[in-house]
């Protein structure tokens, strides 16, 4: 089997899926633009072979690389980043390759586009807030007058939560189109929640091999665009709705043999047409696993290894790894130059030596969401997530909110006799 990894290099902790493919029997052909000296020593060890572009943004110099490798290792069988920002360039491969193993270009679109993801997440039956593709402040004033403020605006092709931006009144409206991007842009009513994710990889009969839960608490938006403290678990158990609305949600995409990652609000305040407290809310899919180190803190969290599970599925369409051991809370906590926190990086490492688990710098491309700075540490119970908290970001510049507990479900109402 042949398969090409796109940019294998970034984030660092991917370079684990080549190793476990290698492992598996897997040829494994690098694609990337950063220099082959500046790879990992196990990422060297596990690539047959690498071809350096000058940028990935060059279509036809990667093109040439994927050419390359089929002239000289036959027709390849898959193309894969696992990269947000990758995931049109993987399809327009498989597209121009033949690779039947992925999506193509007609197929990324209900991905990609958060105005097309609504009808499959009513397909699953999972409500989504309401939205609007706005051209003129007319549509939008009347969009305004419809849902109320606040409001978000934000790229319908996005990556994350970049470019997006909350509109609190009429003149944030009108200065947004003063000077509105070119690219088509939403806006969608402000819902109060936190993030709530299904992250997991299926096979290629959509069957779910391995998933679990991370928790944010805070605002995603804000910790982009105002600097808020950074931090976000990964949850010890799999709350039985998001398991639901997740499966749900995959079927409803026919998702098969991917990694993924779906995103719902779970509401901590009751909006009419959404839902009470506690019941989840569809914000957006991802067929890629979770940035940042988040496949890592699963792996300390669930004891397993995300990485080794996807590169079965790659090879053998079924999970070979286990994962019996202990279950915990994963925390991670970004922390910023320039702020003047009470402990040091190596000090909290220190003081939390049993629990922690990375303590490292963030690339300065996720910086901006994630800090610059990353202290992830396992621990048995939320208060003890808090307390954490708390201390990694203490003399941070910015009011911090305690971790939430799952907010509880409302009662249903008896049924009638």
């Amino acid at each position: 089997m042949n398969f090409v990894f796109i940019s294998p290099n970034f984030p660092e902790s991917f370079r684990w899926f080549c190793v476990h493919l290698k492992e598996n029997g897997v040829n494994v052909l690098g694609l990337g633009d950063a220099p082959y000296d500046s790879l990992a020593p196990e990422l060297k060890q596990a690539l047959t072979e690498y071809y350096r572009v000058d940028s990935l943004q060059n279509y036809d110099q990667v093109l040439r690389g994927v050419g390359y490798f089929t002239g000289r290792y036959g027709k390849m069988d898959w193309i894969e980043s696992n990269n947000e920002y990758w995931l049109e360039l993987d399809a327009a491969l498989r597209t121009d390759f033949n690779v039947t193993t992925g999506l193509k270009k007609e197929e990324i679109g209900r991905f990609k586009s958060k105005l097309a993801m609504k009808k499959y997440f009513a397909k699953a039956g999972v409500v989504t807030p309401r939205s609007a593709k706005v051209t003129t402040l007319a549509r939008a004033m009347s969009f305004a007058a419809e849902v109320g403020y606040p409001m978000v605006a934000k790229p319908d092709n996005g990556v994350g939560a970049n470019g997006t931006h909350k509109i609190m009144g009429e003149t944030q409206l009108r200065a947004f189109f003063a000077d509105k991007p070119q690219k088509p842009y939403l806006l969608e009513e402000y819902v109060t929640g936190e993030v709530t994710t299904y992250d997991g990889v299926c096979n290629s009969k959509g069957e779910v091999l391995f998933a679990a839960s991370h928790i944010t608490p805070g605002s995603i938006m804000d910790m982009l665009n105002e600097g808020a403290p950074t931090y976000y678990y990964v949850n010890k158990t799999m709350p039985a709705d998001v398991e639901k609305a997740g499966k749900a949600v995959l079927a409803a995409f026919d998702v098969r043999a991917r990694a993924f990652h779906l995103e719902f609000f779970r509401l901590t305040e009751a909006k009419r047409g959404l839902g009470e407290v506690g019941d989840l809310v569809a914000l957006e899919v991802n067929m890629r696993p979770a940035g940042g180190y988040t496949a890592d803190m699963i792996n300390y969290s669930q004891s397993v290894d995300l990485f080794g599970i996807w590169a079965d599925m790659v090879a053998f369409d079924e999970c070979r790894h286990t994962y019996q051991g202990p279950k915990s809370y994963c925390v991670y906590v970004g922390r910023r130059d320039g702020v003047s926190y009470a402990l040091s990086l190596p000090d909290l490492q220190a003081v939390y030596s049993k629990n922690a688990r990375l303590f490292a710098r963030m690339p300065q491309a996720v910086a901006g969401a994630m800090g610059n700075q990353a202290a992830i540490a396992c621990f048995d119970t939320l208060p003890q997530v808090q307390a954490f908290v708390k201390r990694a970001l203490a003399d941070a510049p910015k009011m911090l909110a305690a971790p939430a507990a799952p907010a509880k479900k409302k009662k249903a109402k008896a049924a009638a006799k």
